[in-house]
């Protein structure tokens, strides 16, 4: 790494970028202090402001990451917490997918990819991020090339072709975790397999950053991630209460930390803000959504292009979504980050996660959620490009009904392509269901 690029680096990431920030942060304080609720919504969350400020001195940082410190792309499921004390850069082109999509520029991103071969069947995530490398733009300036890309298969099978290709494109070095499926509990051979995986990372991982990992250094990465998966834990439980102190769409957006910032103490500091915010709303009667009547759960990756427009439609009929499983996906798992030796932790927690998980465990997790936070009915999103999250939904719609007692309804869409997503008919049919609850 050159000297002259690691100062440059750090000037711009540890004072230019927080320095920019900071002002952009003042600035959107006083609009919101100055601005008045819009009704039914209740009065916005302050730290939806640091929100900003934290995604921003994120991607500002990486504009010259490369040539100053080793450089990684991951999966959201990857094992970040190896690569934290070897002092990577981490890229998370799912995230940054997500920010492309709430930006509406996914669709042109998606249609260079096309462009180049790649099929709209695709997951939409996957044709953002290569599009965004193909094209050579991006929303946030720029994203660092990679020295190391890591690829966990706990989200799907798909990140394997992905990630496959950012290898032919960029000549980083590729490193896979295999995680088995699995159908029914973990068991010890399971924990064994991935390990082994783990640990050739952490090998890999070493090699291209010219660095010794250490291990108090990574069992102090694995529990500021556990200390912070617990902590986004408690903010979402702060929904359970009777009104919600916040609005259920803006957790999707107050995950990006756990995501892009998991193993690193900023995570962990800024939940407590979070949860300290929430509780003081919460104690003083503050609701999220003014005379909220209905109270549902959200299941599947959000439609990030229509959020806002889908916030409005819930609003307008005093409907709050006071939980999801998306969301709750980053904290569940927060107990295992102390199961064994870090290398066990790691792949006992990894392998665990949502979506590697069978269609029984999905149901009794829905149901468990729909009891504990009192809700009403579930929203299945559909999604065209996310298909291993969207396989059965029918089936567990039919079962929460049948067994539970708790609807749903099923709407079909996309969480990043734009043109996969026709509103008007998600959104009449979302109306029709909630006029249903009564």
């Amino acid at each position: 790494m050159g000297l002259l690029r690691r100062i440059r680096h750090e000037a711009e990431a540890r004072l230019v970028g927080p320095a920019i920030a900071g002002l952009n942060a003042a600035r959107r304080l006083r609009r919101l202090e100055a601005k008045a609720p819009r009704p039914p919504l209740g009065p916005p969350l302050r730290n939806g402001v640091r929100l900003r400020a934290i995604v921003e001195r994120y991607y500002f940082a990486g504009r010259t990451a490369d040539g100053a410190r080793p450089v990684a792309w991951v999966t959201s499921g990857a094992p970040v917490e190896v690569l934290r004390p070897l002092g990577y850069y981490v890229v998370y082109p799912e995230n940054h997918a997500a920010v492309c999509g709430a930006m509406r520029t996914a669709r042109d991103l998606c249609e260079a990819a096309e462009r180049a071969g790649h099929s709209r069947d695709l997951c939409s995530y996957a044709r953002t991020d290569i599009g965004a490398l193909l094209a050579g733009r991006t929303p946030v300036g720029r994203l660092p090339k990679p020295d190391l890309l890591v690829c966990c298969t706990n989200i799907c099978q798909t990140v394997a072709g992905w990630y496959r290709t950012l290898a032919r494109e960029t000549g980083a070095r590729l490193v896979f975790v295999d995680t088995p499926f699995l159908q029914g509990d973990l068991l010890p051979h399971h924990t064994a397999y991935v390990r082994r995986q783990v640990e050739t990372l952490a090998a890999e991982a070493e090699r291209v950053a010219g660095r010794e990992l250490r291990m108090p250094d990574l069992e102090r990465s694995l529990r500021s991630a556990q200390d912070a998966a617990f902590l986004w834990g408690e903010c979402l439980a702060t929904a359970r209460a009777r009104p919600a102190p916040w609005v259920g769409i803006e957790a999707f957006f107050h995950m990006a930390p756990i995501v892009v910032l998991r193993g690193l103490d900023e995570a962990q500091a800024y939940y407590r803000d979070l949860l300290g915010e929430l509780r003081e709303r919460s104690a003083a009667g503050v609701a999220g959504i003014e005379g909220e009547r209905v109270r549902l759960v959200w299941d599947n990756l959000p439609i990030w292009s229509e959020l806002r427009r889908l916030g409005d439609l819930l609003a307008a009929r005093r409907a709050n979504l006071v939980a999801a499983t998306y969301t709750h996906a980053w904290s569940e798992c927060a107990d295992l980050f102390s199961a064994g030796d870090p290398f066990d932790a790691i792949a006992a927690t990894y392998t665990s996660v949502l979506l590697n998980r069978d269609l029984a465990h999905r149901a009794r997790g829905l149901a468990d959620l729909a009891r504990r936070y009192g809700a009403h009915g579930v929203l299945f999103h559909s999604d065209r490009s996310c298909k291993p999250y969207s396989l059965g939904q029918h089936g567990l719609r039919d079962l929460l009904a049948r067994e539970h007692g708790i609807p749903g309804v099923v709407v079909e869409a996309d969480h990043s392509d734009p043109r996969s997503v026709a509103w008007e008919a998600a959104a009449g049919r979302i109306e029709a269901f909630i006029e249903g609850l009564g």
